[in-house]
C-alpha cells in the first residue's frame, strides 16, 4: 500500500521496543514537527484553499498526536527531553527543489510530507507488533491509521495540483532516494526514522 522500495530493517522494531522511553521522546518531536510542516505549507501557499482546509485538519491530527505522545511520556514517569536532529528528515528533505516554479515546489513538499508520513506509518505498524506493553501496542495500531490517512491525502493534494504522470514520476524518483536514504543510516534504538 504504502509503495516503500526498502522495508525498514527488521531488527529496528525489535530493538526500538526496548528502549521506549526514547522511542516515545523522538516520536513526540516528530509529530510536533509534523504540525509544524503542515503550519508550513498553509503559510507559503494560502490561495491554494483546498489545502489550507486539508492542511488545517492534519495539524490539528498531529498537534493531538504530539499531546498523546506525551500523554504516554508522562504516565511513565518520563519527560520530553530537548529536541533531536532527525538525520532522515534532514536527507530527505534536501531532495527538494530549491528554485523554479512555485508548482514545483508545493509538488515536492507534498510528496516529502506524503514520504516522511508513508515511512512513520510503517514504523508504527512494526511498533503496535513488537512492543510488550498492550496499550502501547493500540496507540501505535490508532496512529498507524491516522498516518497512512496523512499520507492518502498528501498524494491527492498533489494529484489535484498536478497532472498525474508528474505526480507519478516525481513520486518514484522521491521513493527511489529515500530507499538509499534508509539503507545508509544506521539501525538507531532511540529513532522512529
Amino acid at each position: 500500500m504504502l509503495g516503500l522500495k526498502l522495508p525498514t530493517d527488521p531488527r529496528w522494531a525489535n530493538i526500538a521496543s526496548r528502549n521506549i522511553e526514547e522511542i516515545l521522546i523522538d516520536h513526540a518531536w516528530c509529530e510536533q514537527k509534523a504540525a509544524a510542516s503542515g503550519i508550513s505549507l498553509i503559510i507559503l501557499y494560502p490561495g491554494y484553499t483546498r489545502l489550507v482546509d486539508v492542511m488545517t485538519e492534519v495539524v490539528a491530527e498531529e498537534w493531538q498526536h504530539f499531546q498523546r505522545v506525551l500523554e504516554e511520556l508522562k504516565k511513565r514517569g518520563y519527560s520530553l527531553g530537548p529536541q533531536r536532529r532527525d538525520e532522515y528528515v534532514v536527507l530527505l528533505m534536501a531532495l527538494e527543489r530549491k528554485g523554479g516554479k512555485q508548482e514545483w515546489r508545493l509538488l515536492d513538499r507534498l510528496l516529502l510530507n506524503a514520504l516522511i508520513e508513508a515511512r512513520s506509518c510503517e514504523r508504527f505498524r512494526l511498533l503496535s507488533l513488537e512492543v510488550s506493553d498492550p496499550e502501547l501496542r493500540e496507540f501505535y495500531h490508532e496512529l498507524m491509521v491516522s498516518e497512512a490517512g496523512h499520507y492518502r491525502v498528501l498524494l491527492d493534494l498533489a494529484r489535484e495540483y498536478n497532472p498525474e504522470e508528474v505526480v507519478k514520476k516525481r513520486w518514484n524518483e522521491f521513493l527511489e532516494e529515500e530507499a538509499k536514504i534508509i539503507a545508509s543510516l544506521d539501525v538507531r534504538d532511540d529513532r522512529i526514522h
